[in-house]
């Protein structure tokens, strides 16, 4: 998925250096041509040698060395995308203020490359009002952003701050390089009446996600992404620019739109998070609660005499909640809720937990996952609307007109 890409990846001071390492074996894995530049505080923790023999390239850590050979606006002109991993909160303070005094802040200043920044640090610090305000400012520049995680630190603490895992670090890259969308055609009266939503930006997610136990068995829950499909496929007829994010499902990939293929809840937040900004997110998929904390490198095998074994589990992240809060919070945030009972009641106390402007409701106790048909109900502050039985298809058409309307309505009351 990233064939004939050029990565450049900066290694800063961080102890989660080290998982820089196997994410340069799935970037290489994945197709990808990957340089790499350590930073005097990344050489801490891994050297040189293990970044040149897994990359294949020469690495770079000497800015006056870099000018002598290659020279620092080369390198920054080299990649398609830059990808700081990890990113300490002493490197992000300097790109925050535009600093160059090293080889990695340098090249940061220097590229017209996307830039995607992986942070990793203690807890307090990454909560810190400096930090926030660092991160606040980058993103206002338009650098993504992919973790971090909550668990357990280095340090016997546990808290927000650690290091995205290398897959999800790879799901981000692949959705922020995925091919873009055919253009929009050239406006007209005809156009404006057909297509609202033209040039706007909806995220929708859809399908299961798969969460390993071993290499053969998963957890998930069972969705086909039928609906999340006719979502974003309605959208993309009323002109908006959609970005799927689906987990494993049978569906090809709806035509004129950008599908980025992922397997686990973790790694669909990070592809969602860096395809923001955008207007409009759906997030229709099935998300799976829970993981297995330490999923077996190999196949678990049945010993004669042994019992079951005891599966230790793990809270995946909230995506719907993390888009909702999101510093690039989109306009119109709308979650669904698969229920089995209460399913209005459950939707009503969803949608203020969230922190969603929309919750999209439905009875899943008899065969709506995997089928052809649905019967929602929408919920919003204003209350709800209970609707009939109808196709999958017909339910995405009602959703993306009725979103088209409040987007619409709401670009009219902003005009003075």
């Amino acid at each position: 998925m990233l064939t004939d890409r050029h990565i450049l990846l900066v290694v800063s001071g961080s102890i989660a250096a080290y998982k820089a390492l196997e994410l340069v074996r799935l970037l290489r894995k994945a197709g990808a041509t990957v340089t790499a530049i350590l930073t005097a505080g990344g050489a801490r923790f891994v050297t040189r040698e293990a970044l040149a023999g897994l990359t294949g390239q020469r690495v770079h850590d000497d800015l006056w060395a870099a000018e002598a050979e290659i020279g620092h606006i080369r390198l920054a002109r080299l990649p398609d995308l830059v990808l700081v991993a990890p990113a300490s909160a002493d490197l992000l303070a300097r790109m925050a203020q535009g600093l160059a005094d090293d080889l990695a802040t340098t090249v940061l200043l220097a590229t017209r490359a996307p830039v995607l920044v992986a942070p990793a640090m203690n807890p307090a610090m990454w909560e810190h009002p400096a930090t926030r305000d660092n991160m606040a400012r980058l993103a206002a520049r338009g650098v993504r952003v992919v973790g971090p995680g909550v668990g357990a630190m280095a340090e016997p603490e546990s808290g927000p701050g650690r290091l995205a895992e290398p897959e999800e670090i790879l799901a981000a890259v692949a959705a922020l390089l995925a091919p873009p969308a055919a253009p929009p055609a050239a406006p007209s009266v005809e156009r404006a009446l057909n297509q609202p939503l033209a040039g706007r930006h909806a995220l929708v997610t859809a399908g299961p996600t798969h969460e390993p136990i071993d290499p053969v068995r998963y957890i998930a829950n069972r969705s086909s992404g039928r609906q999340g499909y006719a979502i974003a496929a309605a959208l993309a007829a009323l002109g908006a620019r959609v970005t799927l994010v689906s987990g494993p499902t049978a569906l090809p990939d709806p035509p004129g739109l950008v599908t980025c293929r992922i397997e686990s809840a973790r790694e669909m937040l990070a592809a969602c998070e860096a395809a923001l900004p955008a207007e409009i997110a759906v997030m229709a998929a099935a998300v799976a609660d829970w993981r297995v904390a330490r999923a077996a490198g190999q196949k678990m095998k049945k010993e004669p005499g042994a019992g079951a074994p005891v599966l230790e589990m793990a809270l995946n992240p909230d995506i719907l909640a993390t888009i909702a809060r999101h510093a690039m919070r989109p306009r119109l945030v709308i979650g669904f809720a698969a229920e089995t009972e209460q399913v209005v009641a459950h939707a009503i106390e969803k949608r203020r937990r969230k922190g969603c402007d929309w919750i999209v409701a439905n009875d899943v106790s008899g065969e709506v996952m995997g089928g052809a048909r649905n019967t929602v109900h929408i919920v919003t502050a204003e209350g709800v609307e209970d609707w009939p039985e109808l196709p999958k298809d017909e339910v995405a058409t009602r959703l993306a007109a009725r979103i088209a309307a409040r987007l619409g309505g709401a670009d009219r009351a902003a005009r003075p």
